[in-house]
């Protein structure tokens, strides 16, 4: 299983979200901000281990650094 590293600037996951939703993020292959930003909400909420909280926390993270998920 990959790692997800802590995020330094603006590329990386951030490892403040829960272990479930970090393991769902790397089985889905997205271990950088820039992947989130070619998914929707609903996609990142049909992963296994991935709630509404940890998607509003990756909302949160992208909005700080002006980006956003696919169709928003």
């Amino acid at each position: 299983m990959g790692e997800v590293r802590e995020m330094a600037d603006d590329d990386l996951v951030p490892s403040t979200i829960a272990a479930p939703a970090r393991r769902a993020l790397v089985a889905a292959g997205v271990t950088r901000l820039e992947d989130l930003t070619y998914l929707r909400e609903d996609q990142l909420l049909a992963l296994h281990g991935m709630g509404p909280k940890a998607v509003a926390q990756l909302r949160a993270v992208l909005c700080e650094r002006g980006r956003s998920f696919a169709g928003t």
